[in-house]
């Protein structure tokens, strides 16, 4: 049987924000922890240190303001769904967040991340490409630690998810 998920994530966003990641839904072990990218074998964190040459702290407040000082924001296409377990295929039922509202109070986002197929397909299906208006957006490698048929290095991976460093002005 599969449970009710509410997504109790808000969005990590301002009006500095120029890159918004968009994933599915948070997996079990991050909604436990009420975080953004909980597992810690999910190559989230690596990469984003990896783009900003940064170390990424321990403390999850300070790793949201390290986001956020580069213009980098968070948030879910799914704000409630049932799934069983935390992989994406096994989600049912999705209702979207509100992208429309999102867009405009925060009308500097220039670039849509998907972070995996999940994340891009609902987005499709529920809320339409039409309301990213003329922002850029581009599907992603997923950076869950999950195995799947198009599993990545973290190399592979780190050299897709570089297509946001234009968009972020303290990497040259």
């Amino acid at each position: 049987m599969s449970d009710q998920l509410k997504n109790v994530l808000p969005p990590v966003i301002d009006l500095s924000t120029k890159v918004l990641i968009v994933g599915s839904m948070p997996g079990k072990q991050s909604l436990e922890k009420q975080q953004y990218y909980g597992n810690p074998r999910n190559h989230f964190w690596a990469i984003i240190g990896e783009i900003l040459e940064t170390a990424i702290p321990d403390n999850y407040e300070q790793r949201l303001q390290l986001l956020k000082s580069n213009h980098i924001g968070l948030w879910d296409t799914i704000a409630s769904c049932e799934r069983k377990g935390s992989l994406d295929a096994a989600i049912r039922n999705e209702k979207p967040n509100d992208f429309q509202m999102l867009f405009e109070h925060y009308p500097n986002i220039e670039l849509i991340l998907f972070n995996g197929a999940k994340a891009f397909d609902v987005f499709k299906r529920h809320i339409g490409f039409e309301v990213l208006a003329k922002r850029a957006y581009q599907k992603m490698p997923s950076t869950s630690p999950i195995p799947g048929k198009n599993i990545k290095s973290l190399e592979e991976k780190l050299k897709d998810w570089q297509v946001m460093c234009p968009y972020l002005p303290n990497i040259k």
